[in-house]
């Protein structure tokens, strides 16, 4: 039967799940990591996250889907990945990330909205 692979790299954790693509029905879930994931606040009102952190947890999310075993790999034919609103990745020309991630629960631009507003 044809499955699909889903992820939802969030700001707390990253959530990954194996279904039936005609049922709908979950064959295997993971969440990680098992604590929240930190957030850095260089100044007051920042809020930030290391993309590579969000990485690090895809691929471990996935291997705990791996371990849990009754599915194969091959049967996977789409995978869809939801995103954190309002987060932005900056990278060079290499792909490689060149900063932390500004994310969604930042405020930063608040006076700027209301100048804008």
């Amino acid at each position: 039967m044809p499955l699909l692979l889903g992820y939802d790299i969030g700001s707390s954790s990253v959530k990954a799940c194996i279904l039936e693509a005609e049922t709908g029905v979950v064959i295997a879930s993971a969440t990680s990591p098992n604590e929240e994931l930190p957030i850095t606040s260089p100044q007051n009102g920042w809020a930030e996250q290391d993309p590579s952190m969000w990485w690090e947890h895809v691929v471990k999310a996935t291997g705990i889907l791996k371990k849990k075993g009754t599915f194969q790999v091959s049967d996977i034919k789409a995978i869809g990945i939801s995103y954190q609103m309002h987060g932005l990745v900056l990278v060079d020309e290499n792909k490689e990330v060149l900063r932390p991630s500004i994310i969604w629960c930042d405020s930063r631009a608040i006076e700027m909205g209301k100048k804008a507003e």
